[in-house]
């Protein structure tokens, strides 16, 4: 469930340019009236806007925004404007440079997005990189990082309801044994996890809690707290199964910490207020008691906070 809001009748690409032109034009930026734009469109007709901007006044969008508009503002907007497989491909590109063994933005983009949106993505790099997301993923990890990632992000999934029970069985009882041998590296685990629809690794993981009595993110808390790799896996399972728990986690983190995370802030609203913000913000107010929109007007300031509560339907 999205939070954006659209209204029903929007002005044309064409008034919408002229008006995000005249933003620029004036005695400074006019961030009102680009938040009152651009906050309130879909990402068709953000693709539409951009267009027309440039066939109107021979510029992209995106780089009058970047002349225009500063720090964690410009960052949100520019995130925000782009298209979706678009942003995926930058965020996936900033993660391999500033890359730790922590680091889990590569995980979270291939695990959360449609095959389809993983795929627009991979387009996406390639148009603008000249090279693939495998590559340069390969080339910025090692061991076991390098194992799951590659295959993560390589993923192509059958996006369907339909499961096979016996196949589910046999995988529970394998991920048990590897689990309980501490095999988190394991080859068949990784293929199953990068591999298998998401109804499939959900009917997987029930009947692993039918078998054992207990959920599968239970069975891996029993490793090394300090293994940053099974920590990985514990994301990945969770993206993959219930990624609004995921979600919750890292705004939590992003808004609790010392210092608010704002590329953490700003990634989430941006890549999810067109899918399903709603349903992580009834989460995050479930479990801390407060709702989403509060916490973040509390942690952040001027146009950014203002941008941020707009792509939550404030």
């Amino acid at each position: 469930m999205a939070t954006l809001k659209v209204s029903s009748s929007v002005p044309s690409p064409s008034e919408d340019a002229e008006q995000l032109k005249s933003a620029f034009d004036g005695w400074g930026t006019n961030e009102e009236l680009i938040i009152s734009i651009l906050a309130h469109r879909s990402a068709e007709q953000r693709k539409l806007i951009r267009q027309t901007y440039h066939e109107s006044f021979g510029e992209d969008l995106l780089k009058s925004l970047e002349k225009g508009l500063t720090s964690d503002f410009e960052r949100a907007i520019l995130l925000w404007t782009l298209e979706p497989g678009e942003r995926d491909a930058l965020l996936v590109n900033e993660a391999t440079k500033r890359w730790t063994s922590s680091n889990q933005v590569l995980m979270e983009v291939a695990c959360t997005r449609t095959s389809t949106q993983l795929l627009h993505a991979r387009q996406a790099y390639h148009a603008r990189f000249k090279k693939s997301i495998e590559e340069d993923v390969a080339h910025h990890t090692t061991g076991n990082f390098r194992k799951l990632l590659v295959s993560l992000v390589s993923s192509y999934r059958y996006e369907g309801e339909e499961v096979n029970m016996t196949l589910a069985k046999q995988e529970a009882k394998l991920i048990h044994e590897k689990i309980k041998d501490k095999h988190y590296n394991d080859e068949d685990f990784i293929r199953i996890l990068s591999t298998r629809s998401k109804a499939q690794i959900n009917a997987t993981f029930n009947r692993y809690q039918d078998n054992h009595g207990e959920e599968i993110l239970k069975s891996l808390e029993e490793g090394d707290e300090d293994d940053k790799f099974l920590g990985l896996l514990r994301s990945t399972i969770q993206c993959l199964t219930r990624p609004e728990l995921y979600f919750v986690d890292v705004l939590r983190s992003a808004i609790n910490k010392t210092g608010t995370d704002e590329g953490a802030l700003t990634r989430i609203v941006a890549t999810r207020a067109e899918i399903d913000l709603k349903v992580i913000g009834q989460e995050y107010q479930r479990r801390n008691s407060i709702p989403l929109e509060k916490a973040i007007t509390k942690d952040t300031r001027g146009d950014y906070g203002k941008m941020l509560i707009a792509l939550l339907g404030e």
